[in-house]
């Protein structure tokens, strides 16, 4: 080939490659749509709500001796560089007992009312002697604890500031989607405001902080120090406290959780108002409606809150709500599960009659409760106070009322035993003979359960020896022939599964669906 055309190829093929390189180059303007098409900036939205979040940080008395660590003091040679400063460092700390020392930075929080109205979480002034409030412009006022509550993990605070504060308010929590946008801001280690974005993961969250739990999971960063800060939405509205977050290191690996503003804003108005929280009790106890038990209770679908047991001397003693009623609704609210009822009720009025709507024997039926409030003693006790699930474990606090029972019940030495176990269960009447040998109060009624055959369908529900059937099918049952002629006629009558109220030794109450098949 000629030389010539070995240069020609050659630069056509510079042409051809520098007509495919440069079109890829962006221009100036190019770039600015680029970046317009990114995602949309907070600047503006955290603008006005950086001002409204504060740290907070507290002083406590500390058990001291002669120094911070319960050390003698140490011995400074004379003459040495910066002994005087020494020596009434420790002077000073041996006169006090190394008390009163200042901790600072603890956690953030944030100005709901311009009057100086604070929130934050309980678990950042928890044990605090004297709290401070750090403002963004570097102001520094001392606050008076209005009131706390441990159950939601919330304080509210009060500061006298010279001039009305920037203050922010809450939004609607409910209408918050899975995938929605939010801003944490927090204040920590006096750093000043520090803004987060993220989405919110999941919603109604449990994670065993407490009897309310509801949490919104998000994954806008949340650390340490800023545990009472907010979690605003795209509008600036508060729909969350940011409280907890899971972590192995400490730091935010995007799963942060906020209390919902549907439960803080109640919350914080009753600290405002009464310094303490008032909540509702409906003396019941309760459990998950299971998928084996919706057939057996006449559901369409798994929902509401089984009642296990009514407390005794609670609200809903001889009232309307008996065992073995499922809550469908209260106070107008659905409950969409068991954990959603001890929320409503402990939200809704007391000394009030309130709509219910239970389901009964198959059917559903409207009733009317009064709540009590909660006593203060009792909000310790799940079971005596909160409307707890039952777990299965006991108290001895409050006993749960006992199901009605016949009145001339059979002897049980004389009923008719059956030949064999039933659904994997031996079962005899009981006598005191049975109730010294498996300890079972005199309160309790029923047929005990001597032995349970491994792998069958009470052994598959945790039931063991020495439980008590009381119930099978809403149906006292006291003999071991009473509960062969239940069970038999529920397969007559094509049932899958048999619904059985059991107690345990104590008399704690829950339901079991067994299967027939």
């Amino acid at each position: 080939m000629p030389r010539s055309s070995s240069k020609f190829l050659l630069l056509s093929a510079v042409a051809v490659a520098s007509a495919l390189i440069l079109p890829a180059l962006p221009s100036q303007a190019q770039s600015a749509a680029v970046q317009q098409r990114g995602p949309a900036s907070v600047a503006d939205l955290a603008e006005g709500l950086l001002d409204a979040v504060v740290n907070i940080s507290i002083s406590q008395d500390a058990e001291g001796s002669e120094s911070d660590s319960g050390l003698p003091s140490p011995k400074v040679q004379k003459d040495a560089p910066f002994e005087q400063y020494f020596n009434d460092y420790f002077s000073k700390r041996k006169k006090d007992g190394g008390k009163n020392r200042k901790v600072n930075s603890l956690g953030s929080g944030f100005v709901i009312d311009p009057a100086g109205y604070i929130v934050t979480n309980n678990h950042v002034i928890e044990g605090a002697d004297e709290i401070d409030v750090n403002f963004a412009d570097g102001t520094t006022l001392e606050a008076k604890l209005i009131g706390t509550d441990t159950k939601t993990d919330l304080a509210v605070l009060k500061v006298e500031p010279k001039a009305p504060l920037k203050a922010v308010k809450f939004g609607d929590s409910r209408k918050m989607r899975i995938g929605d946008w939010v801003m944490a801001v927090g204040n920590p280690f006096g750093l000043g405001g520090t803004v987060t974005v993220g989405i919110v993961s999941a919603r109604g969250r449990n994670i065993n902080a407490g009897p309310y739990d509801n949490f919104i999971q998000t994954d806008a960063a949340i650390n340490k120090g800023n545990s009472g800060g907010p979690l605003f939405n795209m509008e600036g509205d508060v729909i969350g406290v940011n409280t907890a977050i899971i972590s192995p290191t400490g730091g935010s690996i995007g799963i942060g959780f906020s209390i919902p503003s549907e439960i803080a804003m109640n919350v914080i108005q009753q600290l405002k108002t009464y310094g303490e929280t008032r909540r509702g009790w409906l003396g019941v106890r309760l459990q998950p409606v299971t998928d084996d038990m919706v057939k057996t209770l006449g559901l369409d679908k798994t929902r509401g809150a089984l009642v296990s047991s009514v407390i005794a001397g609670g609200p809903a003693e001889n009232g309307p709500i008996k065992p073995g009623d499922v809550i469908l609704s209260f106070d107008g609210r659905p409950v969409k599960q068991a954990r959603d009822l001890p929320l409503i009720v402990a939200e809704s009025p007391i000394e009030t009659d309130l709509p219910a709507v239970v389901q009964r024997d198959g059917k559903e039926m409207a009733v009317t409760v009064r709540l009590k409030q909660m006593a203060k003693d009792a909000e310790d006790d799940a079971e005596a106070a909160p409307e707890a699930l039952d777990d299965g474990g006991s108290s001895d606090e409050a006993k749960p009322q006992k199901p009605g029972k016949p009145e001339k019940p059979h002897d049980g030495d004389k009923a008719v035993s059956p030949e064999g176990p039933v659904l994997g269960m031996t079962l005899k009447a009981l006598n005191d003979d049975l109730r010294k040998q498996f300890s079972i109060e005199k309160s309790v009624e029923g047929v005990v359960v001597t032995e349970v055959e491994p792998g069958s369908p009470a052994s598959e529900k945790g039931i063991v020896a020495g439980d008590v059937i009381v119930e099978i099918a809403q149906e006292f049952i006291a003999s071991p022939a009473d509960a062969v002629a239940k069970i038999t006629s529920l397969k007559q009558a094509d049932r899958r599964n048999a619904q059985v109220m059991v107690s345990n030794a104590k008399g704690d109450l829950r339901f079991v669906a067994l299967r027939l098949e």
